[in-house]
């Protein structure tokens, strides 16, 4: 068996197992031995017959003496066991696994985990886990014991014994590619008695010598491939040479002056712009920040020069936002703006196509659209993506290569904490605009269960009858299994023809083609609607400063930066704006989550709350970015160590920039290895939400 084989190569794993195992990302060999556990259990103490404690899980060594018994109750099979020790008698008890009555053999010695209860005036043990002893070595008792995130059909039993076995088989393949030297600085143990020691940890050392080595690994090839990637941005000549700077029409042309924080930003681009390499920046700011005001300022400079300036949205309707309100300020102005997606007619996209290639467009406007190979620039000189976290690295670059070293301009509206922006922008510079525009409005937040409805409702029409609009954000489309969700369609019928008859209400969500979506976004823009209910479809971008109302439904179901950016929507006019978090979760997590947003309309400060609860393989889904998801790593638990990786990757990246030492070959090889994972779901751009 080698390391890239399939996992149906594994014994004990036919067809059935092998889709099962690919549910958890799970589809080689090394895919099974780096399915890392996500806790552990300490099951190394054993405790007498007569010492276990009620509703707590125990660990008991005792022997089978009498025949298991099988009996039917109802739709119930229960097999019931009796287990001797030297200090008396405990009953075990399994449901609907009538093949345990055969499985347990009378005389031998087991080592049984599970949760005790009193039932019937006896202690009983249900459903434990066990073992015999003395046998081999065990996995699942009488030691500390991994625990895996699975799926349904796969026990944690099944799952520790698979992995056990291609550990044991495999352990020698196990290569080494972090340079000795490194190791030796960082005081790194070896990669395979980490691999064995985060599974099965031997004492408590050994685990978190383990877990530190795994972690350091990780963010290692992450920090380097990045630093590669920046470096090689960082040497590649601009021939994009801007002589004229002058912004004083278009700063007149705004209804607003920009905020110090704002002219900060913008003088990090403009010594960028001046220098003779392509600027590579992320501008992050929070929800109304002002960042869309940059990037006209930066198009407007390009456009004056004689150069084309493309910005790419992920979603229609905010690419045509940005078209309205870019072309609301440089049609006075002289400069023509464009738009381009997917949804135009065949005679549009040709004349879009023709207007680009002979540099009539200044300014080109739209989604994934603007990269098809059928579009030709004329004369590109800045590249913007907007919602960065939405797009891969290399869509990125092909937008890039459109022209001749362009420079690049990245933003985003969903506050990122700086350790997970320095993970996931590792090959950006990083602005951030740190102040909102004055006069924003502070949004109440409030977070209640679904017995408030009346009120809610009642509240609702309160405010559309000031003449002010409502959002209404529901987690699904349709309904499906789990009814408990509020879906967009059934949700706004019910609000339509029950709770609010006389008032407009409509829809929106992913699957609408653009044309629809853009009406409905239109008709709300104009007042026409009194109530949109939808989908995240309107997270980002959507401007109705007339909206004063955010009512998101199942709120658990959104992470925190998501939560911010939706009520984000709101706010934007000079009335008091709300928003209405209902839940009935009862997970003490989600209700930790709820109250943050109660507190806080900060979004940097609510990113690091939710990336310490969540975890940065949830924040927004890495694989969005063409990075490779952390199976180990934890960027809030885990700074010092980020802090030693930076330090060595720098140490690398100056010693062997392009990794071409020979003592470097193979960490190289895992570097192309690691990522190849991620890249497969780079042009995978979803905008069904």
């Amino acid at each position: 068996m080698r390391l890239d084989d399939f996992a149906d190569s594994v014994k004990n794993v036919g067809q059935e197992r092998k889709k099962k195992l690919s549910k958890l990302g799970i589809f080689t060999v090394m895919d099974l031995i780096e399915h890392f556990p996500r806790d552990y259990d300490d099951r190394s103490n054993f405790r007498k017959t007569d010492e276990v404690v009620l509703n707590e899980e125990n660990t008991v060594k005792g022997i089978i003496s009498v025949k298991p018994e099988l009996l039917k109750k109802g739709e119930f099979q229960i097999v019931r066991a009796k287990i001797y020790d030297d200090k008396g008698i405990l009953e075990a008890v399994w449901f609907n696994q009538p093949y345990l009555k055969n499985t347990l053999k009378v005389g031998k010695e087991y080592i049984f985990t599970g949760k005790a209860v009193l039932k019937y005036n006896s202690i009983q043990l249900v459903s434990p886990d066990f073992e015999i002893f003395g046998e081999k070595e065990l996995l699942s008792s009488g030691r500390i014991v991994p625990v895996y995130a699975l799926t349904a059909g796969l026990s944690q039993k099944v799952l520790r014994s698979l992995i056990k076995s291609v550990i044991d088989e495999t352990i020698e393949q196990i290569d080494e590619f972090i340079p000795e030297r490194i190791r030796k600085k960082y005081k790194l143990c070896g990669r395979k008695f980490a691999v064995f020691n985060i599974h099965f940890p031997e004492n408590d050392e050994s685990f978190f010598a383990a877990r530190k080595r795994l972690v350091f690994e990780e963010l290692f090839l992450l920090q380097t491939k990045l630093l590669m990637i920046k470096g090689f941005m960082k040497k590649k000549e601009c021939g994009i040479f801007i002589e004229n700077f002058d912004t004083f029409d278009i700063r007149k042309a705004f209804p607003f002056k920009l905020t110090e924080s704002q002219e900060k930003v913008f003088s990090e681009i403009i010594l960028d712009l001046k220098k003779n390499i392509a600027m590579n920046r992320l501008i992050q700011g929070d929800v109304g920040s002002g960042k869309t005001a940059i990037a006209m300022m930066v198009s407007y400079i390009m456009a004056k020069n004689g150069f084309q300036t493309v910005l790419m949205a992920p979603t229609d309707v905010l690419a045509n936002q940005h078209f309205e309100s870019f072309s609301n300020i440089f049609t006075n102005l002289g400069i023509k703006c464009v738009f381009l997606s997917g949804g135009l007619k065949k005679s549009e996209k040709r004349r879009a196509y023709e207007s680009i290639e002979l540099g009539v467009a200044d300014i080109i406007i739209g989604t994934h659209a603007v990269i098809q190979d059928a579009v030709k620039y004329n004369n590109l000189g800045l590249v913007i993506t907007d919602e960065q976290h939405r797009f891969g690295v290399r869509q990125r670059g092909k937008l890039a290569q459109k022209g001749d070293n362009p420079h690049i301009l990245v933003m985003t509206a969903t506050p990122i904490p700086r350790t997970l922006a320095l993970i996931l922008y590792g090959d950006l510079d990083i602005s951030i605009i740190d102040k909102l525009p004055p006069g924003r409005q502070k949004i109440d937040t409030s977070f209640v269960n679904s017995s408030y409805y009346e009120r809610i409702y009642n509240f609702i029409g309160k405010e559309i009858q000031k003449g002010r609009q409502v959002y209404i954000i529901c987690p699904t489309i349709e309904n499906g299994e789990k009814n408990e969700l509020k879906a967009v369609e059934e949700y706004s019928e019910k609000l339509r023809a029950e709770v609010f008859p006389n008032y407009r209400v409509e829809c929106i969500h992913g699957k609408f083609k653009a044309d629809y979506k853009n009406y409905i976004m239109e008709e709300f823009s104009n007042n026409n609607i009194d109530i949109l209910v939808s989908t995240t479809v309107i997270e980002v971008g959507i401007n109705v400063p007339n909206a004063t109302v955010m009512l998101i439904e199942n709120a658990e179901r959104f992470g925190l930066a998501q939560l911010h950016q939706l009520r984000g929507r709101v706010g934007r006019g000079s009335e008091k704006s709300y928003c209405i978090l209902v839940s009935d979760s009862k997970n003490k997590t989600a209700k930790e989550r709820m109250k943050i947003m109660t507190k806080s309309n900060d979004g940097f400060e609510i990113s690091e709350k939710d990336l310490n609860l969540r975890g940065p393989g949830d924040f927004f889904g890495t694989r969005q970015h063409g990075i490779p998801e952390l199976k180990i790593a934890n960027l809030y638990k885990d700074i010092e160590i980020l802090r030693l990786v930076q330090k060595a990757s720098e140490e690398l990246y100056i010693d062997d920039p392009t990794l071409e030492k020979e003592e470097n070959k193979k960490l190289s090889d895992e570097i192309e290895r690691f990522f190849s994972k991620a890249e497969r779901f780079d042009f995978n751009i979803t905008t069904t939400q």
